[in-house]
């Protein structure tokens, strides 16, 4: 079971932006917390809309499929 625990995808457990291919001027940023089949799991999620100076912070886990992710952005 150990060779399990060799491969993770890298930005696991970090911050990220998702932006959402469904809407473009929507995008979620957030901890990638897990990565369960095809679906992404964010934790202390926040809501980014174009134009507006402030972000919308959402309660739990945001869970996205994988098909309606345009691309990540690792945040350092």
């Amino acid at each position: 079971m150990r060779w399990l625990l060799w491969w993770r995808p890298p930005c696991l457990l970090r911050v990220v932006i998702a932006n959402l291919k469904d809407d473009p001027t929507m995008a979620i940023r957030g901890v990638l917390w897990s990565s369960r089949g095809r679906w992404l799991v964010l934790r202390e999620a926040s809501i980014l809309m174009k134009g507006a100076t402030t972000t919308t912070a959402l309660d739990g886990e945001v869970v996205v499929h994988r098909s309606n992710v345009a691309f990540l952005q690792v945040i350092p």
